[in-house]
């Protein structure tokens, strides 16, 4: 066997790894060889001397033909063997290739690839001048392309949009639809409402705060709000319609499944709240409001994304039920929680919520059996213990048929965000429908 050499043995013939492994393979070669025609000699000896054949050498596990037993020389500069060696070459080289490829300079009449289009229709929009400039005299007088040119005249142009490249682009935007970026001087329709047109400067405020990124639905909507007032239709939001948000007048439970587990779980301490509020009396001094007809009356721990501190208060563990929701509406006049009564005989007559960006989910604390909650022309009733997730901005009746030995319907009303609702969607709602505007 080949007997490896020492350090001070070795050559230094540097990267000669192709010499090197053609050596070795060629010498385990010859050794291979010496070893079979020996092996061959033996055994045609002893047949012919009738002798037994002596057993074959146990395998060495130096005769694998592995790379580590390959007399291969190593890399001194790289002080590492001779593959690695190779690897940490090819690495320095394409490190080498990527730094070069960054630090070259763009080439003339190359722009980049995804300002070519763009470029492409403002140079085509642009009039020359006979000169052969393009707009020379207005781009000069507004500063809005600046050429890094030097000896070179390298063509590196920093572009910045005036009030006529803004004006094109909001166009483009226009006929392309709501989808793309929306531009903040986009014409509102003029015939719209004024509490239409303050949702508009609010949201053109967010805006400039922020972003216009993700904006394109609610701009359109606040648009199209004055149209869909004016038709008739079973689901009409009468304050904020976002389009193109799938809406059913019920929900299942799958959306909204945690905030209605944390509800469900909690019910007989919610319950029990209710009922000592309940027994202190139902006045307007204690903290209850009563809506639409006699019948009905509403105990709020959350008013129009405002806290009422006295009533949350009187219930301390049904508001820190809500705060531990992850999709509660407590931050803009679009969400309300509280308790909700309804006597024998009360109906409330059809009626739209004023938003399709929420889903009112009501938890059953107290549910007659002759209680009916009709939305979008689809019945359904409560039941105590369990939660009913309603998009009320489809048209909606809720009739109470019991005798006055059945007590009230009681409900746990909390409004969640729809689930189709983005999250800069929410931010930006939060914002124009904010409690201080």
């Amino acid at each position: 066997m080949t007997r490896a050499l020492l350090p001070q043995q070795r050559g230094t013939s540097g990267f000669s790894v192709s010499g090197g492994l053609a050596l070795g393979v060629l010498r385990k070669h010859r050794m291979r060889n010496r070893y079979v025609s020996r092996r061959g000699a033996i055994h045609t000896q002893a047949q012919k001397s009738g002798k037994q054949c002596p057993p074959a050498l146990p395998s060495d596990p130096r005769m694998h033909w592995t790379l580590e037993l390959l007399p291969l020389p190593p890399c001194p500069e790289l002080g590492a063997q001779p593959f690695s060696g190779i690897l940490w070459t090819l690495l320095v080289l394409f490190l080498w290739y990527c730094y070069r490829v960054g630090s070259d300079p763009p080439v003339a009449g190359r722009s980049h690839p995804g300002k070519l289009k763009s470029s492409s229709v403002r140079s085509s929009r642009t009039p020359r001048s006979p000169g052969g400039t393009a707009g020379g005299a207005r781009a000069g007088s507004r500063g809005g392309v600046s050429k890094a040119s030097g000896t070179s005249g390298s063509p590196c142009i920093t572009m910045e949009l005036g009030e006529e490249e803004e004006e094109e682009d909001a166009e483009m935007g226009r006929r392309r639809g709501y989808l793309t970026p929306v531009l903040s001087h986009t014409l509102f329709p003029a015939q719209a409402a004024p509490a239409s047109k303050k949702l508009y400067d609010a949201l053109q405020e967010y805006a400039k705060r922020y972003s216009w990124a993700g904006m394109g639905r609610i701009h359109k909507g606040l648009r199209d709000q004055a149209q869909l007032s004016d038709r008739s239709s079973i689901q009409k939001p009468h304050l904020f319609h976002l389009p193109d948000v799938p809406s059913i007048p019920f929900y299942p439970r799958d959306a909204h499944r945690h905030d209605i587990e944390v509800l469900e779980a909690n019910y007989p301490i919610i319950f029990a709240e209710f009922q000592a509020v309940y027994q202190r009396g139902v006045d307007t001094k204690l903290g209850w409001t009563y809506v639409g007809p006699k019948g009905q009356a509403v105990f709020p721990l959350y008013n129009a994304g405002v806290c009422v501190v006295r009533n949350c208060r009187s219930c301390p563990y049904s508001y820190r039920t809500l705060l531990s929701l992850r999709t509660f509406i407590g931050s803009n006049s679009l969400g309300a929680a509280g308790f909700w009564i309804l006597r024998p005989g009360a109906v409330l007559g059809g009626g739209y919520g004023p938003t399709n960006t929420r889903l009112r989910c009501h938890l059953g604390l107290q549910t007659p059996p002759q209680c009916e909650l009709v939305v979008g022309g689809e019945p359904q009733c409560w039941s105590e213990g369990h939660c009913l997730l309603v998009d009320d901005s489809f048209l909606h009746t809720v009739s109470h048929n019991g005798g006055a030995e059945d007590g009230p319907r009681v409900i746990f009303s909390v409004d969640l965000w729809h689930p189709n609702i983005a999250a800069a969607e929410r931010q930006a709602l939060d914002y124009i429908f904010s409690p201080e505007k």
